[in-house]
């Protein structure tokens, strides 16, 4: 199993570029894919991107494609989501997520941090 903690949410302002991190422990094989997601207030959970464990091969969804950029440090065992040019819209709960090798299906998730952008 596999225990995700997110952080770095908060209150910025549009046009801010901050940073989510994602601690992972457990197990994690080179075929693991740490996946990002969001849900914001009134709307269903949203698919952000995906980063492979072992080659770092990232996958965005189209909404964000330009301006959200993952990463990992796999001696750290973090995932980082960096996020650039905020706008109000992109205010939500952002989670991690663990899959066993899908960037579609994901088995464990972290409890989110809450992202909230002023215009």
């Amino acid at each position: 199993q596999v225990q995700l903690v997110e952080s770095g949410g908060g209150l910025v302002q549009a046009g801010d570029s901050p940073r989510l991190s994602c601690a992972v422990s457990g197990r994690t094989f080179s075929t693991t894919v740490i996946g990002w997601f969001r849900r914001a207030p009134g709307k269903e959970r949203e698919f952000v991107g995906g980063i492979r464990w072992g080659d770092g091969y990232t996958y965005y969804a189209s909404s964000v494609k330009g301006r959200f950029i993952m990463s990992r440090d796999n001696a750290k065992n973090t995932v980082c989501l960096q996020m650039n040019s905020l706008k109000p819209e992109d205010t939500a709960v952002y989670y991690c997520a663990s899959s066993r090798g899908s960037f579609s299906t994901y088995e464990y998730w972290g409890q989110g941090t809450q992202l909230t952008v002023s215009s």
